[in-house]
């Protein structure tokens, strides 16, 4: 296997420089085994935004209040407070057939959505959408596991990015499909059409061509064995920044989130025009996936996450000019900064943990990274009536640059240590 680096134990995650010429997302994709999971990212994601935003209108329309829609996005996200008792799943059986079970799951319980039509049938969409969220933490989990065996060390940055890419690809083609669906066949067209993106996803977890071993009997409780992910997590050098940075960026990107339509309004636009912020936000999410292997090559994952949550500090402070190209750019540059973070801590993760803890530890990292982010969409939201969002976006400006800061000088802290230590050792 072709090396693309190491990180000590010490945590120096310095530039990492490939051996003979650079992996390209051409070299990925000629992976099989990458292939066959972005294969699995394109369509099961296009079934779940196309789902995700369905849900919503689907309750609104059978009950005419906003307050029950909302809860169907609530009802998908709640499983992810208890991700470290869920991924420890992904560590309790081998992998692929988890990933194959979770999908054929999601596929059945879909299913069970035709028979909601009216009002007195929502308990069950609602139990299907907490279902398919607790299903959904244990698949990550589970991908994010296999993923670091199944494809070439030295490609996980690169795929993690072009799957960051198909992601937000997905989050701007299935709304609108979906939408269009919905208007024609109602929720029951979309539940069918989920529940098919799940069935062809099966299909190409089956084609994958990964040997692994069952794993040994657990010899803990759940929540021993969740406390060694959390400890491996919390006492490693280079996870635990960035971590932590990703949970503070998360936290400001909800409060930004949640000045959307005070920005629309300030830009003279109706609500409706967040959507084409969202457009320009996902296109430079789109960008950066694929530039995303490269630069954690050439920075490390620290550096490169540093680097992402500066630009989307620049980037928020800038929305707070009442000026549509500025608007346009602000919201490419946070969808490129946003996401360097994100690509980060999951490559880490990935590189940095022992296999049999590599569920837990995944699912761990994403409930602390991702948790603080519906905070920020709380107080965000309380925030933005009586305060002046200008102001506040540029506070958020501020507060993210402080995080890049803290981060960066962690990266050269670990970079400097690694430097003295071959000089500090004791001669054989």
């Amino acid at each position: 296997m072709t090396t693309n680096g190491t990180q000590g134990t010490d945590g120096s995650d310095g530039p990492v420089r490939p051996v003979g010429r650079a992996w390209t997302a051409v070299r990925v994709v000629r992976d099989r085994n990458a292939r066959l999971y972005l294969a699995s990212v394109v369509v099961s994601g296009f079934g779940t935004s196309a789902l995700w935003l369905a849900s919503g209108v689907w309750v609104k329309d059978l009950t005419g209040s906003d307050g029950l829609a909302a809860l169907c996005l609530l009802a998908m996200w709640a499983p992810t407070l208890v991700g470290p008792l869920l991924g420890t799943l992904a560590d309790r059986f081998r992998r692929k057939p988890l990933l194959i079970g979770t999908s054929l799951l999601l596929a059945g319980l879909l299913l069970t959505l035709l028979a909601v039509d009216s009002p007195h049938g929502l308990w069950l969409l609602y139990a299907v959408l907490f279902v398919y969220g607790a299903a959904g933490v244990v698949h990550d989990a589970a991908e994010s596991a296999l993923i670091a065996t199944a494809v070439d060390r030295s490609l996980l940055g690169d795929f993690n990015g072009l799957r960051m890419t198909a992601d937000e690809g997905m989050k701007l083609l299935a709304p609108l499909a979906g939408a269009g669906l919905y208007a024609v066949y109602g929720g029951a067209g979309v539940a069918l059409l989920d529940a098919a993106t799940f069935l062809c996803a099966t299909v190409l977890y089956a084609s994958l061509r990964v040997r692994e071993e069952r794993p040994a009997p657990p010899r803990t409780g759940p929540r021993e064995r969740i406390a060694e992910g959390t400890r491996h997590l919390w006492s490693h050098p280079a996870l635990r920044p960035l971590v932590l940075a990703g949970g503070a960026t998360m936290l400001c990107a909800g409060l930004n989130g949640a000045l959307v339509y005070a920005v629309v309004e300030g830009l003279g636009h109706s609500p409706a025009y967040a959507g084409v912020l969202y457009t320009f936000q996902g296109a430079g999410s789109v960008t950066l996936g694929l530039c995303s292997g490269p630069a954690l090559r050439r920075f490390g994952e620290r550096r490169f996450a540093a680097y992402g949550i500066a630009l989307l500090a620049a980037a928020v402070a800038l929305r707070a000019a009442p000026n549509d190209p500025l608007a346009w750019a602000a919201c490419a540059a946070i969808g490129a900064g946003l996401p360097a973070v994100l690509i980060a801590v999951l490559t880490a993760v990935q590189r940095e943990t022992p296999g049999p803890l590599l569920g837990r530890v995944t699912a761990t990292a994403n409930t602390l990274v991702f948790t603080p982010n519906v905070v920020g969409l709380a107080v965000g939201a309380a925030l933005v009536g009586p305060l002046d969002h200008r102001l506040l976006l540029v506070a958020l400006g501020c507060a993210l640059a402080a995080v890049a800061v803290a981060l960066f000088q962690s990266a050269v802290s670990a970079e400097r240590t690694a430097s003295r230590s071959p000089s500090d050792a004791s001669p054989a």
